[in-house]
């Protein structure tokens, strides 16, 4: 990727809101010049779209845990999609190499809904153990693409 056009990744990575003519001051092109970039990076998918970021203690979520999921048998992912999305609290899920068949992040508003939700994993048919660490504080959070 070509240096100006990084620059305004950068900056759009950190104020999703700036205006082109914004950007264009801190790179140092014209707000139609930005604009341009950022259609031609979006048009070759170097930019797939455009997010909020929500804060999850302002919204109730004051909990976020990661919980590995150990399951008998081989599972799909298409299993743990039908298993792990009807569950509000559960915002992602990933398969993963290593000893645990997935990953699931979760929000929750009290160690009573972290217990609650794991123990909702625990009674699928397909999953033998979790193991659970509960996040203390966010250090760095970045917007990533997905897929």
């Amino acid at each position: 990727m070509e240096e100006t056009n990084r620059k305004i990744v950068g900056h759009l990575l950190r104020d999703g809101r700036a205006s082109y003519a914004e950007i264009g001051e801190s790179v140092g092109l014209s707000a139609p010049a930005v604009k341009r970039r950022v259609d031609r990076m979006l048009a070759r998918g170097e930019i797939s779209g455009f997010t909020v970021q929500v804060s999850p203690e302002q919204l109730g979520w004051r909990i976020v845990a990661y919980v590995e999921i150990f399951c008998r048998g081989n599972i799909s992912p298409a299993a743990l999609e039908r298993d792990f999305g009807p569950i509000p609290e559960v915002v992602r899920v990933d398969t993963v190499t290593g000893e645990a068949d997935a990953l699931v992040q979760i929000m929750a508003d009290s160690m009573a809904d972290v217990e609650r939700i794991v123990e909702s994993f625990r009674v699928r048919a397909r999953v033998d153990k979790t193991r659970t660490a509960i996040v203390m504080s966010r250090v760095i959070d970045r917007p990533v693409r997905s897929g």
